[in-house]
């Protein structure tokens, strides 16, 4: 039971961390509306649009379950050895559980990063360049 409450907030945590995520890529959408309309304007297609703000939240969301599994083998590294509560506490380290962690996080940004690069490609080139 302890397993699925882990999983659970784990479950939370990934939906909380897709959502910030695309809200960091609505905002940069709308501060960089002129940008894209002068793309669009010089010849730039919708899917290129698309593939740069798709590319952008994958690798940002990449970047942070980098650090996150740097982070949590500097907490293991840091633990390991030591009593708590009277327990010893073992770490173990696996690259198939590092990598899992960095695919699941570039797939949350490409997940919740495809909405605001939707939203960046269909923007039109004339009303883009009016935005201010």
């Amino acid at each position: 039971t302890f397993t699925i409450f882990l999983a659970a907030i784990a479950g939370i945590s990934l939906i909380v961390g897709g959502i910030g995520v695309m809200n960091i890529m609505l905002v940069s959408v709308t501060e960089r509306t002129r940008e894209i309309g002068i793309r669009k304007a010089v010849g730039a297609k919708r899917r290129d649009i698309l593939f740069h703000f798709v590319t952008e939240a994958t690798l940002l969301s990449l970047a942070g379950g980098g650090l996150g599994v740097l982070a949590g083998f500097a907490v293991g590294w840091a633990l390991d050895g030591r009593n708590i509560g009277g327990q010893p506490f073992n770490t173990v380290f696996s690259g198939d559980i590092a990598l899992l962690a960095l695919v699941v996080s570039a797939a949350i940004g490409l997940f919740f990063g495809i909405y605001p690069a939707m939203r960046a490609a269909a923007l039109h080139p004339i009303e883009a360049l009016r935005y201010e």
